[in-house]
């Protein structure tokens, strides 16, 4: 009797693994929303006009990825950052100018994501490369606006805390920076993903 209940449960075992398998693996989807912050000490008006930029606006994203395993996995990122926007004023004995900047930045972001898994809750980070879009407007009274955009490529990388429900869907909140240009931006995001 003993032997044949340890042969149940080993058939059990072997055929329940490939779906065990099949769930720590796979295609997933997802949405965030959270706030990002744009910060930077060379934003300038003109050549005598210069101030530090720090704001924030509301921001999403939209992500999915592959995972190899339950710890390894590739993931592309598009966010839009908003479009953060700050007041400056300029004084002097001849001068008094208020300088009102937004800047919008909006990024692809490909990452390799490692994941360290506790039972239904996972501790993550993430590495990768963001290819960014950024626009620039900034006006004041007595001074010819001024408009710009600027794109390139900076390091990006993130940590996160997550809990999954009911074996497919991932609950994480998570913390982003990357290099924009001449600003520093990073980004408070919580986020959910379908695993299939």
């Amino acid at each position: 009797m003993m032997k044949l209940t340890v042969a149940a449960l080993a058939a059990l075992g072997v055929v329940s693994w490939p779906a065990l398998a099949a769930e720590d693996s796979g295609f997933y989807v997802g949405v965030g929303i959270g706030e990002a912050s744009i910060e930077s000490d060379r934003v300038t008006l003109d050549e005598d006009l210069s101030f530090k930029f720090d704001a924030s606006d509301t921001a999403f994203k939209i992500f999915g990825g592959w995972r190899l395993n339950p710890y390894i996995a590739f993931e592309l990122d598009y966010a839009d950052l908003g479009t953060a926007t700050d007041k400056f004023r300029f004084s002097d004995t001849t001068t008094d100018i208020t300088v009102n900047a937004d800047i919008s930045v909006t990024a692809w972001v490909p990452y390799v994501v490692g994941t360290w898994p506790i039972g239904i809750f996972e501790l993550s980070a993430k590495a990768g490369y963001a290819f960014w879009d950024a626009d620039f407007k900034a006006s004041a009274s007595g001074v010819p606006s001024e408009k710009g955009n600027d794109s390139g490529e900076d390091f990006a990388y993130g940590i996160g805390a997550g809990v999954t429900f009911l074996q497919h869907f991932n609950a994480k909140l998570e913390y982003e920076v990357m290099d924009v240009s001449d600003a520093d931006v990073t980004a408070w995001w919580i986020t959910g993903a379908w695993r299939f």
